[in-house]
C-alpha cells in the first residue's frame, strides 16, 4: 500500500495486438475472463494539456485483488500510450489507484510534484488521470475515479473472475449496476 495514494489495484499493460495479449494471460497465466470493450468511449481526453481522442480497446480481468488492464490504441492519436509504443516498449505501462477521494489523489501527486501526461473521462464511467513519472521511466501512475459505477462493476469482476471455471474467456458485456 502507498502511504500517499492508497492500495495499488491495477497493472496496465500497452500492447500492439490485444486479441494475442489476452491470449496469453488467459493460456499462459490462468487468468480470466477477460471483459473486452473493443472501442471505448471516451467523452473527453487531453494529452498533455491539449485536445486528443484516441481510439482504443481495452480488456480488464482480476489476478486475486488485481486488475489487469490491457490496451491497445487503434489509431495515431497523441496519447502516452503511443509515446510508450513508439519509444520501442510493450508491456507494464502504468500501475492504477482506485482512491476514494479522486480530487484529493490528484492535489497529493500535485504535491508530489508529478505531472499530468493525459486525462481524460469515459462515457459514463467516470474520469482517469495518468501522471508522467519521469524518475522511474516505463511506468506511470494513474488514478481512475472510484466512483458507485465503478465499484460496482469492478467487485462484480473480481467476483466473477475469483470463481471462472475456463469457460467463456473473453466477455464483451460488462457488469452493470441494476436499475
Amino acid at each position: 500500500m502507498s502511504r500517499v495514494f492508497g492500495d495499488l489495484r491495477q497493472l496496465g499493460y500497452v500492447v500492439r495486438d490485444i486479441e494475442a495479449a489476452m491470449t496469453y494471460w488467459i493460456e499462459v497465466n490462468g487468468v480470466g475472463p477477460f471483459f473486452y470493450i473493443e472501442h471505448v468511449p471516451l467523452a473527453s481526453f487531453t494529452y498533455r494539456g491539449r485536445p486528443s481522442m484516441p481510439e482504443m480497446s481495452i480488456a480488464l480481468a482480476f489476478s486475486g485483488l488485481a486488475q489487469i488492464e490491457l490496451i491497445q490504441q487503434r489509431n495515431d492519436a497523441p496519447s502516452m500510450y503511443k509515446d510508450y509504443l513508439d519509444a520501442g516498449q510493450e508491456g507494464l505501462q502504468h500501475v492504477a489507484y482506485w482512491p476514494d477521494d479522486y480530487e484529493e489523489a490528484m492535489a497529493a501527486a500535485a504535491a508530489q510534484g508529478l505531472e499530468i501526461g493525459q486525462q481524460g473521462d469515459i462515457a459514463g464511467r467516470g474520469g482517469f488521470v495518468y501522471y508522467e513519472t519521469r524518475g522511474h521511466y516505463g511506468t506511470c501512475i494513474e488514478f481512475a475515479e472510484y466512483n458507485a459505477y465503478r465499484r460496482y462493476q469492478f467487485s462484480e469482476m473480481e467476483r466473477i473472475c475469483r470463481a471462472w471455471d475456463g469457460t467463456d474467456p473473453i466477455r464483451t458485456t460488462l457488469p452493470t449496476p441494476p436499475a
